[in-house]
């Protein structure tokens, strides 16, 4: 194997890979980077065995040409290192590898030599049948994760309840995260016959999400019982699926509210972090709401060591009882807030100890249930 290569882009590449790769793993071969050359391409891949990233570098982009491979071939470098070594190197990179599997890496003056692995240790990846695939807009996708994983339980004690569960039917996308004290949920439309229940881990939602960060394209989906592929035109990330049922939350959702109000979103952001400053002594992180006058909120905390801190807001609209008195966690609140875009939101609420429902204003595809909890 021999190619030159711009540092940039293979400096980037290598960085992109390097996420799924720990060195925490029984199987040495884990520890390295993949790099196959073919005449027109050179592809990068990391693993963990529960996530791949692949990235591949084609010979020319945007005019810019990046690569020249002389020599096809494959090898596993040692990600640790090789990352160490491009990073710290000035100028493109030329690398060639002998039938020992002896990595060359040169640069200007500067020379390198690994020792490679080969690369028939390495794993396979899952195979999918690409002409099944549902395509979602990157920024899309992206807002959908944000917007749920966020809600995903942090304990291991109920592993279906650590990922995202994507549930499709017929040209319907609906994504629900939650760990049994708040959920959130997105309805997306999509154009697809696909029907089923997957639960994707909350870890590679998290990695891919930095991944297409800037990316402005299209993205698609590839999915089997085990595996799910999400793929652009130069990264691809594949995941393993949490085994197991995802819980029914249809009935969660409440259909009916004692009391609905209307909110100005940031207005009322601001107000919990203000009121989470003293909320922390408390177990649940307790902040309280209370309807004052029919047509003001009032939103409070206490330390019985330090004080205690309270404001009044403007209720923009208000229908139902009027008579409300509710604990919640200030950080869950905070939390839902952060993901609603919308300059209004409603909150509905059914009794001091039953779920709040969390609607922003205009966008009923994205809503939020956040549990009370006992009053300090």
């Amino acid at each position: 194997m021999e190619f030159k290569i711009n540092n940039d882009y293979f400096n980037k590449a290598i960085s992109d890979v390097s996420k799924a790769v720990t060195s925490k793993t029984p199987n040495p071969i884990l520890t390295g980077i993949k790099m196959v050359a073919k005449a027109n391409s050179l592809t990068l891949i990391g693993s963990n065995s529960d996530i791949v990233i692949e990235r591949e570098i084609p010979k020319a982009s945007e005019g810019l040409n990046m690569l020249e491979v002389y020599k096809t071939g494959s090898v596993v470098i040692s990600a640790k290192y090789l990352s160490e070594i491009i990073k710290k190197l000035p100028n493109d990179i030329y690398i060639k590898v002998n039938e020992n599997q002896l990595v060359t890496i040169q640069s200007e003056e500067i020379i390198t030599r690994l020792n490679g692995l080969n690369d028939t240790e390495y794993p396979t990846l899952p195979e999918f049948k690409l002409s099944n695939k549902i395509r979602i807009a990157s920024n899309v996708l992206l807002n959908i994760i944000k917007q749920t994983v966020f809600a995903t339980s942090k304990s291991e004690t109920r592993p279906v309840l650590t990922g995202v569960n994507f549930y499709f039917q017929k040209d319907l996308l609906t994504c629900v995260a939650t760990n049994s004290q708040r959920l959130s949920l997105v309805n997306h439309k999509i154009q697809s016959d696909l029907n089923g229940s997957f639960i994707v881990p909350s870890t590679s939602l998290i990695e891919f999400s930095k991944l297409i960060s800037s990316y402005t394209k299209d993205i698609d989906i590839f999915i089997t019982e085990t595996n799910i592929l999400f793929k652009s035109n130069s990264t691809s990330l594949y995941s393993r699926l949490i085994e197991g049922s995802y819980p029914n939350i249809s009935g969660l959702i409440p259909q009916q509210s004692s009391t609905i109000v209307t909110l100005d979103t940031k207005q009322l952001l601001s107000g919990v972090e203000r009121a989470s400053i003293f909320a922390s002594d408390w177990r649940n992180n307790n902040i309280n709401f209370r309807i004052e006058d029919k047509s003001k909120i009032k939103i409070f905390s206490k330390s019985s060591g330090m004080g205690q801190i309270e404001e009044i807001q403007s209720i923009k609209n208000i229908s139902g009882e009027t008579e409300l008195n509710v604990s919640l966690d200030g950080n869950f609140m905070m939390d839902a807030l952060k993901r609603i875009k919308e300059g209004e939101v409603s909150l509905s609420f059914n009794g001091s100890m039953r779920p709040i429902l969390i609607v922003p204003i205009g966008n009923d595809s994205h809503l939020q249930l956040i549990s009370p909890v006992r009053s300090n």
